[in-house]
């Protein structure tokens, strides 16, 4: 199948070869909710499909824990990437949520409402449900100022292989590119350095042409051999934090490979090729419509080949930690200029941009974290474009009317320093919630906090109606199962849904012998937000006398993320927002296998859960 350098087309192309290879694909969202194939009309058999499985109901097998049902779940994912496959690929994703929910591994909160706020003297385009974070600013525009001043969190890398959150992405994407792109984070692919792409018969060997004449910030053409060269990085280099993507059917690409004893990728195998400047192949190890979504994410961002010397056959141009945070050479419209640690980071406009040239000459970013700060910041207009922290928003100043994407865009105001804002709400993919190490923190102190929780209190009270309701990690809009699906699903939820349930909580607390004389201490740590300190302090306030003793206490977001993948936090928040409407994309970080942290980040990539000591073989 040929895709055409036209926008339209690209998609169209994808959305024909989805259903060419017998996959679906959501629709674009409308509000918090999107249409799935829940597959309700297919009474297909499951059991002539090789799914891993012996004629042994794996439920009922004795000493099965739920981290157990989770790994098999997964592997049976990973065992059957067929599109055709999709139904039994459904049916695992549901079981990681229930194994999820019922060891009360991790509890989701809310499904966040992205708020956006820009002065009037600000022109920029709307952004979409997949984030802010894809926005490039070409198209921004700062009436009577050639800079853009914005605010980010804390992060401390630049590598696009290292990028795992969305305050590195958000600045990533500015300096380096990908093959495709979806503008201002709407769920509607595009090309980016992609003239066309052509799939073969067999949906197996992906051929594509890039645009010529691309010149990275230093002065070089792009060619075939950098993409390569960037690509085979995500899986040989040490550095590299999201190989899964490139390597795994299930959660990602799916490239060919070879694997060494070790289960390392042997240097070289990776099945992509430059066969002349512009014209990059690859060859998949099955049937996957999803490729070009997965292209949009910021590993698969083009670097010159040889750059760095972390792989086999390069010396490489400048050390790691030079790449890391001292320089850039993408080929995006922005260029590094500055960038103090913790502290602010500052790009230039890139003169020689393949693309719209931005009318913007620089764009910097000042590192805040604490709520109070970034509130003064932006009253005193030194960010344009800003978000409002919660302890300081007032919905009664919203004056808004929903799209037909299910934003909500308007004004916001008039605000402390009287001046009116342009406002936007867009409702996210994502999930925000308590993680807990099971290394760390029992199962049945896990499932105390989830008794004593009521969600829509805290959506409500402690985040002022910015989300909504949470009570799966996979948000309702990309359901396995669909709308129907999920409403099953709330009907099942075994702990009190939207009630504070002290007595539950007691009870499990109890009968594991953890009392108010004998408690479990808890150390709940939140990044440096005052309403996820808030509603650690009400969840502490809850279960007071329980049997659980809390210590709460606070981490900036980068330092949180280190101690995560150091196995050194016991629960915490954090939030998983989508980069593409795939349920495996969350999911893959729920392999009790992948979340592992004492081999973090090299071998292991999934969330920060030691869920593999509830493994059976590993009890």
């Amino acid at each position: 199948m040929l895709g055409s350098s036209n926008d339209t087309d690209v998609d169209n192309n994808r959305r024909r070869l989805l259903a060419a290879l017998g996959g679906s694909a959501s629709v674009a969202l409308a509000g918090c909710s999107a249409i799935l194939d829940d597959g309700d009309d297919d009474d297909t058999d499951d059991t002539d499909v090789d799914d891993g499985d012996d004629d042994t109901d794996p439920d009922e097998e004795e000493g099965r824990t739920n981290a157990d049902k989770a790994q098999a779940a997964w592997e049976r994912i990973v065992d059957n990437p067929a599109p055709e496959d999709q139904d039994i690929r459904d049916e695992a994703f549901i079981e990681i949520e229930e194994a999820i929910r019922d060891d009360m591994i991790l509890l989701p909160l809310y499904h966040n409402l992205e708020d956006r706020f820009w002065y009037d003297y600000v022109d920029v385009p709307l952004t979409g449900a997949l984030g802010a974070h894809h926005q490039v600013h070409t198209e921004t525009e700062v009436d009577g100022d050639d800079e853009l001043n914005l605010i980010n969190s804390t992060f401390d890398e630049l590598d696009p292989i290292m990028s795992t959150d969305t305050a590195s992405s958000t600045v990533i994407n500015q300096i380096y590119e990908t093959l495709t792109m979806y503008p201002n984070g709407e769920p509607e692919i595009e090309n980016q350095l992609l003239e066309e792409y052509e799939v073969s018969d067999d949906d197996l060997t992906w051929t594509f042409t890039l645009k010529e004449g691309v010149e990275f910030h230093e002065g070089e053409e792009l060619t075939a051999d950098d993409v390569v060269y960037s690509w085979r990085r995500t899986v040989e280099s040490p550095n590299s934090e999201r190989a899964v993507f490139t390597l795994d059917s299930a959660s990602g690409i799916g490239i060919a490979h070879e694997t060494d004893d070790d289960g390392g990728v042997v240097p070289e195998s990776l099945a992509v090729e430059a066969v002349d400047d512009y014209t990059v192949e690859m060859e998949l190890v099955s049937p996957n419509p999803a490729v070009l979504d997965i292209l949009t994410y910021s590993s698969f961002a083009v670097i010159p080949e040889g750059l760095v010397g972390d792989i086999e056959g390069y010396d490489g141009e400048v050390e790691h930690d030079e790449f890391q945070t001292e320089m850039a050479n993408g080929t995006g419209p922005f260029m590094y200029d500055d960038f103090t640690v913790d502290q602010e980071i500052r790009l230039v406009r890139n003169d020689n941009y393949h693309g719209s040239e931005p009318s913007l000459e620089s764009i910097h970013w000042e590192i805040i974290e604490d709520d109070e700060a970034i509130f003064t910041y932006a009253m005193e207009q030194n960010a344009d474009i800003f978000g409002i922290p919660t302890p300081q928003y007032d919905p009664d100043l919203i004056d808004a009317e929903e799209d037909d994407q299910g934003r909500n865009v308007g004004t916001y105001g008039p605000m402390e320093n009287d001046e009116t804002a342009e406002y936007l709400s867009v409702p996210e993919i994502s999930t925000f919630y308590f993680g807990f190490n099971a290394r760390n923190v029992p199962r049945e102190v896990r499932q105390a906090v989830a008794h004593a929780t009521d969600h829509s209190e805290l959506v409500e009270d402690i985040f002022a109606g910015r989300g909504v309701e949470a009570f799966s990690f996979t948000p309702p809009a990309i359901w396995p199962t669909g709308p129907d699906g999920y409403e099953d699903w709330l009907d099942e939820w075994p702990y009190a849904m939207n009630e504070t349930d002290i007595e539950g909580a007691t009870q499990v607390l109890n009968e594991a012998g953890y009392t108010e004389d004998d408690p479990f201490e808890l150390t709940l740590t939140t990044y440096d937000d005052a309403a996820f300190q808030e509603a650690a302090e009400l969840t502490r306030q809850k279960l007071a006398g329980t049997g659980v003793d809390f210590d709460i206490e606070e981490a900036p977001f980068s330092t949180l993320q280190d101690r995560g993948e150091d196995g050194d936090l016991e629960m915490w928040t954090l939030g998983w927002i989508w980069s593409w409407e795939d349920v495996a994309y969350g999911h893959f970080g729920f392999e009790p296998k992948n979340t592992d942290t004492s081999v973090m980040p090299e071998e292991s990539t999934g969330y920060y859960l030691d869920w593999q000591t509830e493994l059976e073989e590993e009890a």
